[in-house]
């Protein structure tokens, strides 16, 4: 238990350098009015990012699905309000009881297998003319499995995901993973989202993309594991097997949902 909480605080801290050194400047540099918003993370984990938003003085607020996470947060900083619940709860918008400027996703949105549900939330809590920021990893990129995250040079596998489920398993048990890696890499792979499937969401729900960039390398694994940041070329299809990483920012459309 006490390794668990050591690790959550250092991910509380890592999602603080993170928004330091890269989300503030990229708000900064493609949201006109970005310390005028209001913000509302969904799946905010241990909230280093509204922390450190917080500590600006704009208005934030959480959502985080895992009550150990959201509490967390609460306690490593102090006033900080994050609501402990589903996100694709028809109630959610009800609960939050405000719109909201721009609403961040970061490695959320492809763990939520009620996408609808999801989508329609956010076109409730979002602002006409507001902004949406997300990043995913891709269903069938390198690393949609998440098992980066784990301890063994299993981490550094590409594709691990895409494996029978037993082999993972005798392979996580052989290098001596994480318990819960092999099981985690398979549902991940389940849940995944493609990158057609989230444009045409976007498009559905009357989301404009801003700027869209997809990456080899990812901005944050330069901070995880000290890997230089690589952008991707437009290379159709290809970008669903090749690309680490896709972020993307958006803008809701005043005329609202679409079709």
């Amino acid at each position: 238990m006490l390794m668990l909480s050591a690790m959550s605080e250092k991910h509380f801290h890592e999602q603080a350098y993170f928004t330091r050194d890269y989300l503030l400047p990229y708000f900064e540099r493609h949201i006109p009015g970005f310390h005028g918003l209001s913000f509302l993370e969904i799946g905010c984990a241990e909230g280093g990012f509204l922390h450190v938003l917080h500590e600006m003085g704009l208005a934030v607020q959480g959502v985080e699905l895992m009550k150990a996470r959201a509490d967390l947060a609460r306690r490593l900083s102090p006033g900080l309000k994050v609501l402990t619940g589903d996100i694709t709860d028809d109630r959610m918008p009800e609960s939050l009881a405000r719109t909201f400027g721009c609403i961040v996703l970061r490695d959320v949105i492809e763990h939520v297998e009620d996408r609808e549900s999801l989508f329609r939330n956010i076109d409730r809590l979002l602002e006409p003319g507001g902004y949406l920021y997300v990043t995913f990893p891709p269903k069938y990129s390198p690393f949609a499995g998440h098992h980066q995250v784990g301890r063994s040079w299993l981490r550094k596998v590409p594709y691990l995901h895409l494996l029978p489920g037993s082999w993972i398993k005798s392979l996580g048990a052989w290098s001596g993973e994480y318990p819960h890696i092999p099981a985690d890499a398979k549902n991940n792979f389940r849940t995944g989202l493609t990158l057609r499937k989230f444009q045409s969401l976007c498009r559905k729900y009357g989301l404009k993309p801003i700027v869209r960039e997809y990456f080899l390398v990812r901005p944050v694994y330069r901070i995880r594991f000290g890997w230089k940041t690589r952008r991707m070329p437009p290379l159709p299809v290809l970008d669903e097997v090749l690309t680490s990483g896709c972020e993307c920012l958006l803008r809701k459309s005043t005329a609202g949902l679409q079709g």
